[in-house]
């Protein structure tokens, strides 16, 4: 069960500049960067809750059958309390979270901004931004699945700052297996690797994640006429080592699809003497053979916990991946 807490419950608190060189980092993040969630003695214990020594016990799992020896047992009381709390549980009933998996975020609302309110400050716009542009578009894309060949599909990976390595990832099999199940369903059959090569072979994959907009602050940062602006459009993105799946079939063929819509296209590539980032676009393309893009919306710091994009971005996003998706089988035939 999903659980969310509506108020702050941790802060890492920094080192005020005073104290010289240790202020500025970099950080040790196990010992320097650890989450502060509340104040010892800042509730009554019992007399039976003694704090234990450091490496005195085992790090018990705990059991998950809501026993006395249960995962809570092993977590903060008052950790537990409050999330116990939020998910109608009672002093009693605690024992009924046999697990959880914590994420900590941004707690401030979204919020427009500049003069003219042209921006929107936000956490988590990477890729929480792309995503919802894209399912927003599958909503509003035309229902013509009877009249047409293709079906149109929206895939949201996690994990994909950490390698997306996990099974919910984009390394995972999840795309692949439900392609095939979605063709063998179709087919009344077990498809063939033939039947599922050719359908990797007609598809078309838009690897749609967060790009870097011009910081006006740091030009030289940036290649000559790559330097995408937020409220323009969608940016195509590209690497001549590979980080991106960009090439010039994809490019010509997306840039055709927004043309049809009015969908203006920006392009971006890092400068050959700095680090680019990576999407899930190369690892999907390569294990499935699609022909694929990279395409995103532009936003400003990007990696921080609070971001910056523009106001009309995600609007354009929709209509860049509408276009998208209601264009595509008749550009497809345009270049065959």
């Amino acid at each position: 069960k999903l659980v969310k807490l509506d108020w702050p419950i941790a802060r890492i608190p920094t080192l005020a500049p005073h104290f010289g060189a240790a202020a500025s980092g970099p950080f040790n993040p196990e010992t320097q960067m650890v989450p502060i969630i509340g104040l010892e003695g800042a509730e009554t214990h019992s007399s039976e809750e003694q704090a234990a020594e450091p490496f005195s016990q085992p790090s018990l799992l705990g059991s998950a059958d809501g026993s006395a020896s249960s995962f809570v047992k092993t977590q903060p009381p008052r950790l537990v309390k409050a999330i116990g709390n939020a998910l109608g549980l009672g002093p009693n009933t605690y024992s009924n979270i046999v697990n959880w998996e914590l994420e900590l975020y941004d707690t401030q609302p979204a919020q427009a901004g500049g003069l003219d309110k042209e921006f929107i400050f936000a956490g988590r716009v990477d890729d929480k931004l792309c995503s919802w542009a894209a399912i927003q578009a599958l909503l509003e894309a035309q229902d013509d699945t009877e009249e047409s060949s293709m079906i149109k599909v929206v895939g949201l990976f996690d994990n994909e700052e950490i390698g997306s390595l996990l099974r919910q990832g984009a390394r995972g099999n999840f795309l692949p297996q439900t392609m095939e199940r979605t063709v063998g369903a179709l087919a009344d059959h077990t498809p063939t690797s033939d039947l599922i090569g050719r359908t990797y072979a007609n598809s078309f994959l838009v690897s749609s994640d967060v790009i870097h907009a011009v910081n006006p602050n740091f030009l030289n940062a940036y290649l000559e006429n790559h330097a995408p602006q937020l409220n323009v459009g969608v940016v195509v993105s590209a690497d001549s080592n590979g980080h991106m799946t960009t090439d010039a079939v994809s490019t010509a063929i997306f840039q055709r699809c927004a043309d049809k819509v009015g969908a203006k296209l920006q392009v971006f590539q890092i400068r050959n003497d700095s680090r680019s980032g990576g999407t899930v676009g190369p690892m999907l393309s390569s294990m499935t053979g699609i022909r694929a893009i990279d395409a995103g919306i532009p936003q400003l710091s990007m990696h921080s916990i609070r971001a910056t994009t523009g106001s009309k971005d995600p609007g354009l996003g929709v209509l860049c991946f509408r276009g998208f998706l209601n264009g595509f089988e008749a550009v497809d035939k345009e270049f065959r």
